[in-house]
This record gives structure tokens, C-alpha cells and sequence, in this order.
């Protein structure tokens, strides 16, 4: 008598399907991350936006945005510049594409006439794509 069972062994085929327990652990730690993450990697100039209740645009490409302080200081991205450079900053960014969204940002209290001044030296440039940044007030 021939035993093919010796003894609590038996005759086991190899396991080939896949264990994805882990990788789905993996990927949704790394969804948590890039959540907690992604909000911090805004343009990093404080400033106090006003606030609307307005839907807010969407767009594929980053703009480009031109941030007015309330001390008066003007920055194109992140950088400070004077207004009289920012044109020409503005068009070696830009490469003179004048169809380059562009987005101002000015603190809540600055004078509605210095916001415009700005916006007018950028659209008399011949930029015809630029908005206002405002702060949805539906989020407080």
C-alpha cells in the first residue's frame, strides 16, 4: 500500500494570485500625504484677500500671479519687483505670450485705485487674460 500523504503533508500547488492588501495600504498613505501636502504648496506671500461669493475659475495651466502687499511692495510670483520692471519681468516670464493667464492679488484694505493702476499697466502691455483673486467667503 502505496501512501501519497505522509503524515499532515499534503500535496500543496504553488499560490499565484497576488496579495494587494499591502499595496493598497501603501497608495492610500500616499494619497493622505499628498492631501495634507498639496495645500501648503501655494505661493507663499501673506496677504489679507477680500472676500466674495463668487464661483472660482478654473483653469489648466498655472497662471502667473502678481501679488500687492499692504505696505505697497509689488511681487511677480515670488520674487519683489518695482513697477517699472515689472513689464519687462513680466514679459521674459511670459515669453511674450500675451494670451498667459495672469492673477492679481491685492490685501483686502489696499485702495481699490492701486489694485487698478497695476492692472492697467499690465493690460495696456497687451496681457489680456487677467483676473482678481478674491476668497470665497462660503468656506468660513
Amino acid at each position: 500500500m502505496l501512501v501519497n500523504n505522509i503524515k499532515g503533508r499534503k500535496n500543496r500547488q504553488p499560490m499565484s494570485e497576488i496579495n494587494v492588501t499591502p499595496f493598497v495600504d501603501v497608495m492610500l498613505v500616499l494619497l493622505i500625504v499628498f492631501m495634507v501636502t498639496a495645500p501648503l504648496l501655494t505661493v507663499g506671500i501673506p496677504v489679507d484677500l477680500p472676500k466674495v461669493k463668487a464661483n472660482a475659475l478654473t483653469d489648466q495651466k498655472d497662471p502667473l500671479e502678481i501679488t500687492i502687499k499692504l505696505d505697497g511692495k509689488v511681487y511677480l510670483g515670488e520674487s519683489e519687483t518695482k513697477i517699472e520692471n515689472l513689464i519687462t519681468k513680466l514679459e521674459a516670464v511670459t515669453e511674450q505670450n500675451y494670451e498667459t493667464r495672469i492673477y492679481i492679488r491685492g490685501d483686502r484694505v489696499i485702495a481699490y485705485g492701486r489694485i487698478m493702476e497695476i492692472m492697467s499697466i499690465v493690460n495696456s502691455a497687451g496681457y489680456t487674460r487677467v483676473a482678481l483673486v478674491t476668497e470665497n467667503s462660503n468656506k468660513i
